[in-house]
């Protein structure tokens, strides 16, 4: 099957599967999540993946290998793990690999290195208590440093590192409040993409690329009038940090 053909297969079962709201949004979604980021013949690593929409993306797309990491738990995650699974079943790729762990657990192999390291809506998760504090304690902060210094030692030279999050700054949270439209966002639990960037620049990342996105289903229009950061202030405080190995 050609290319286009398995990515258009793709868009069609992760939405009856109901991996995601609808084909438009999972569309204008993944371009956001990968504009400008090459995935044929690479290797790319999705830390935290939930039903690995993204990994099964990069796999139709032409990646070598496409790697979901998502420790096993109850609820929510347990089901995204469900759905990742009933995915898989209809055999888009067999470059596709599931490892239920986290980040801190997975061994890499010495000649193994990826071309493209994803966090969506992960990072904050990888150590939430060193996140909390990671402005405050010495110690929190070397553990993300860590994290980061963990991330360039398994990439290859110019590998890109994404990272998709919730800002620590929304209108909502900073008067106390439940956002609406994400009542259960706790914002102490997140950081703003500057102090990501920071970090990572410390072990070697550079070239730092900040879009605050806007809701997908408002397309190229929400991007041109709602992609920024005042605007994102006062709805989900969402952004995309991309940065490449150095």
């Amino acid at each position: 099957m050609k290319k286009n053909e398995l990515v258009e297969r793709f868009y069609t079962l992760a939405t009856q599967e109901k991996l995601y709201s609808n084909e438009f949004n999972l569309r204008f979604h993944l371009k956001t999540v990968f504009e400008g980021v090459p995935l044929e013949n690479k290797r790319m690593l999705d830390v935290g993946g939930g039903n690995g929409i993204c990994t099964f993306y990069a796999a139709c797309m032409g990646a070598e290998e496409a790697i979901c990491l998502e420790p096993v738990a109850e609820g929510f995650i347990a089901n995204s793990v469900a759905g990742f699974h009933r995915l898989k079943a209809h055999g888009l790729s067999d470059s596709i690999r599931f490892e239920p762990i986290t980040f801190q657990r997975f061994v890499v192999g010495t000649d193994s290195k990826f071309d493209v390291i994803l966090l969506q809506n992960s990072i904050n998760h990888l150590d939430e208590r060193a996140c909390i504090n990671l402005l405050k304690e010495e110690k929190s902060r070397q553990v993300y440093l860590d994290l980061f210094e963990n991330f360039y030692r398994h990439s290859n030279p110019d590998a890109y590192l994404i990272i998709c999050d919730c800002a620590r700054r929304n209108f909502y949270g900073d008067l106390g409040m439940r956002n609406p439209l994400a009542p259960m966002i706790e914002w102490h639990k997140h950081q703003s993409p500057k102090v990501w960037a920071s970090l990572a620049a410390e072990v070697g990342y550079c070239r730092p690329k900040i879009r605050w996105t806007s809701f997908n289903s408002l397309g190229t229009l929400g991007r041109y009038l709602l992609g920024n950061k005042l605007a994102a202030y006062f709805f989900l405080s969402h952004f995309r940090l991309q940065m490449q190995r150095g």
